[in-house]
C-alpha cells in the first residue's frame, strides 16, 4: 500500500489570551485545533467540514505552514515539514499551493493578472521572461480563460473568473498538494458547478490532491472522496462520502445531514434540531466535546473525552455510544 502524501499527527494550535497592560499574563487559551489526526492519500480529495468557528480554515494554515502549530506532526511526503528549515520550507512551497474563499481579496488589484500568476516564477527563480510568459498564457487557457486576459485587472473580471485566475495561480509552480479553502463559497451557485467541474478536470490531468474544506455538505459529496468532519477543533468523524453520507454514525454528522436540501419537492426529510450553542474554544467542555448538544448523552461522555476509533472499514468515529456497541459484538 502506497504511503500517504500528507500525515497530521496530534495537531494543536492554541491562541493564548493575555490579561493586564503593564504585567502581562496568560489566563486562557482559544483551542482553535485540538488534537487533529488524519492522513490524505495521493490523487485524492479530502473533505474537511463542519461549522463555522471549527477549525477548519487553520487546519488547513498549519498544514501549509502559514500557521505555526502550538504542538503536533505534520508529515508530507514522509518529511516533518515542521522541522524544516527556512531554506528547505521554501522549497517545499512549491508542492503545497492554497485556493482562497474570497477570490478578489486573494488578487492584488495593481497587478495585471499575467503578473499575478507570474508572481510565483518569479520569486522561486524559475525560467525567464519569455517561458514566464508562455506558462501565463498556457495556464490561463487551461483553466477556462483566454491569453488576452492577461493584461487586464482583477477588477475587469466576475467572480467566478476571478477564482479561475486564483487557480491558475496556484497551479503555476505544478505543485502535488492543493489547499482548496471554501473555493466556491462566494459564488453563484451556477457558477460554483462551473468551478467544481473545473477542479475535477484538473485533477485528472495534473493527478492533484485537495483538502477541500467547506461547509457546503453537497458541495463536498459531489467533489470528495473520503470526507472528515470537525466540532469544536476536534475531527469526530472520517469515512468515504458514500458511507459517511449513507451511514452517519456520529450524532453531530447526523444532524449535520439531515440540514442538507434534497431535490424533490415530495420527499420529507426529518430534520434534527441540535439544542443549545457551540460551546466557547475558550473553555471547552470535560469529556466529550459534543455531549452538551448530544441527546445520546449518558455520565462517561461528560468524563472521558472519546478517541477516534476504526468502527468500520476505513470509517473512523469518536463516540463513547458506538465503542460500545462494537465492544458487544466483539
Amino acid at each position: 500500500m502506497a504511503a500517504p502524501l500528507l500525515t497530521v499527527k496530534n495537531l494543536v494550535k492554541y491562541y493564548p489570551i493575555y490579561q493586564g497592560i503593564l504585567f502581562r499574563r496568560q489566563v486562557g487559551a482559544v483551542k482553535a485545533v485540538d488534537g487533529l489526526n488524519f492522513e490524505i492519500k495521493q490523487g485524492e480529495t479530502f473533505g474537511l467540514v463542519g461549522e463555522s468557528g471549527c477549525g477548519k480554515s487553520t487546519t488547513g494554515r498549519l498544514i501549509l505552514r502559514l500557521l505555526s502549530p502550538t504542538s503536533g506532526e505534520i508529515f508530507f511526503e514522509g518529511k516533518n515539514i515542521l522541522t524544516l528549515k527556512p531554506t528547505e520550507m521554501r522549497e517545499l512551497r512549491k508542492q503545497m499551493q492554497i485556493i482562497f474563499q474570497d477570490p478578489y481579496a486573494s488578487l492584488n488589484p495593481r497587478m495585471t493578472i499575467a503578473d499575478i500568476i507570474a508572481e510565483p516564477l518569479i520569486i522561486h527563480k524559475i525560467g525567464d521572461r519569455k517561458s514566464r510568459e508562455k506558462r501565463v498564457k498556457e495556464l490561463l487557457e487551461v483553466v477556462g480563460l483566454s491569453s488576452y486576459h492577461a493584461r487586464r485587472y482583477p477588477h475587469e473580471f466576475s467572480g467566478g473568473q476571478r477564482q479561475r485566475i486564483c487557480i491558475a495561480k496556484a497551479l503555476a509552480l505544478k505543485p502535488k498538494l492543493i489547499v482548496c479553502d471554501e473555493p466556491v463559497s462566494a459564488l453563484d451557485v451556477s457558477i460554483q458547478a462551473q468551478v467544481i467541474n473545473l477542479m475535477q478536470s484538473l485533477q485528472k490531468q495534473f493527478g492533484l490532491t485537495y483538502l477541500f474544506i467547506s461547509h457546503n455538505l453537497s458541495v463536498v459529496k459531489h467533489i470528495s472522496n473520503r470526507v472528515a468532519v470537525m466540532y469544536l477543533g476536534k475531527i469526530v468523524e472520517i469515512a468515504g462520502k458514500r458511507e459517511l453520507y449513507a451511514r452517519p454514525l456520529h450524532p453531530y454528522t447526523e444532524a449535520l445531514l439531515s440540514a442538507v436540501p434534497v431535490a424533490d419537492p415530495t420527499y420529507k426529510k426529518k430534520r434534527i434540531m441540535l439544542e443549545g450553542d457551540v460551546p466557547s474554544p475558550i473553555n471547552t467542555p470535560p469529556g466529550c466535546c459534543f455531549h452538551t448538544r448530544c441527546k445520546y448523552t449518558t455520565q462517561i461522555c461528560m468524563e472521558k473525552e472519546p478517541a477516534l476509533l476504526e468502527i468500520g472499514k476505513d470509517h473512523f468515529v469518536a463516540c463513547h455510544r458506538r465503542s460500545v456497541q462494537i465492544e458487544r459484538v466483539s
